[in-house]
């Protein structure tokens, strides 16, 4: 099979892929439509006695938790099968992705379409060994949909062919940098992803219970347990996303002679290194917590979103060979 019959197939897949990921996030927000409302609080405990008899389940707060009446089990069956197809699709992402590679002869990540492909799988790749850790499928649909946003956009704006790569782009680095930015960047989504979910629910709990109107966000954790998972991930993200810029300037020495030059690319990867830091700082000296916080994170992953789109696309640099064709 010649290149260019690769480098098609690995298109097709990626379409198909596309199509499934749709499916599963209809399969996700149908879930949080159709699901059971959680109850927390201390009135949980005696609901729970009186309904089943059975101990309750707690969050990750110790906070009693009970899940409502779903006679039919349409949810549950309804999130397995979301989990299902995200994996059916993930495979297949993969598989275009690996098809890319072989067609070009080299790691597929070698232009914006390429990140931009390889990025989104990250992001999957990153729910789904969650999704095995923990239960966190109500954050589904929150991860789907930037997933589709990023190939949507790859397909229809950032497409190149599959070409060989630039003279600056041909080391070892291109493998060993790009890799942990692609990482980092599918933990940073994960953790935006729980940002915006504990603002929304952090908002809604202020409000008094007898006052709030039902939401499907009744079917998500508590606010402070949000907070919390989204700590954890940009906590994990942070020293991926440092060495990916370390691993950058040592790129940079061996391709231009000098390890940091305030290019364009290099000055906001520094930007969103350092608002990450400060968040991360912030939360461990100064205490921070909820919302502070969250608008810190939400700068941060401001900061990283302008890197790769505004400053790859526009902006004129070094880095030029990111541009789309």
């Amino acid at each position: 099979m010649g290149s260019e019959s690769v480098a098609q197939l690995s298109n097709n897949l990626l379409y198909t892929a596309m199509a499934v990921y749709a499916a599963a996030m209809y399969c996700y927000a149908a879930e949080l439509a159709f699901g059971p409302r959680v109850r927390r609080g201390s009135d949980t405990l005696a609901a729970v006695g009186a309904s089943s008899g059975a101990p309750p389940s707690y969050d990750d707060e110790g906070t009693p938790v009970e899940q409502g009446a779903d006679p039919t089990g349409r949810s549950e069956r309804l999130g397995r099968i979301a989990v299902s197809l995200t994996a059916l699709a993930f495979g297949l992402h993969l598989a275009s992705v690996v098809a890319r590679g072989v067609s070009a002869g080299r790691v597929p990540w070698g232009n914006m379409f390429e990140f931009s492909v390889t990025g989104a799988l990250a992001v999957t790749g990153v729910f789904l060994v969650l999704l095995s850790r923990r239960e966190i499928r109500y954050l589904g649909v929150f991860v789907m949909l930037p997933v589709l946003l990023t190939l949507g956009l790859a397909v229809a704006v950032l497409y190149t062919e599959s070409t060989q790569l630039v003279p600056a782009l041909k080391s070892v680095w291109l493998v060993i940098h790009v890799s942990a930015a692609i990482i980092a960047s599918g933990i940073l989504t994960i953790g935006f992803a729980q940002t915006i979910c504990y603002l929304v629910q952090d908002r809604r709990e202020r409000v008094p219970a007898d006052r709030r109107a039902a939401s499907f966000m009744d079917r998500l954790p508590a606010a402070a347990v949000l907070d919390r998972s989204a700590y954890k991930m940009h906590a994990f993200a942070f020293p991926i996303w440092t060495f990916a810029v370390i691993a950058g300037a040592i790129w940079a020495e061996n391709a231009w002679g000098r390890y940091w030059g305030w290019d364009p690319k290099e000055t906001w990867a520094f930007i969103t290194w350092m608002v990450y830091a400060i968040y991360l700082h912030a939360r461990a000296t100064a205490g921070w917590r909820g919302r502070k916080a969250a608008y810190v994170a939400l700068l941060g992953y401001a900061t990283f979103l302008f890197n790769y789109l505004v400053v790859n696309i526009w902006l004129v640099g070094f880095h030029s060979y990111a541009q789309v064709g």
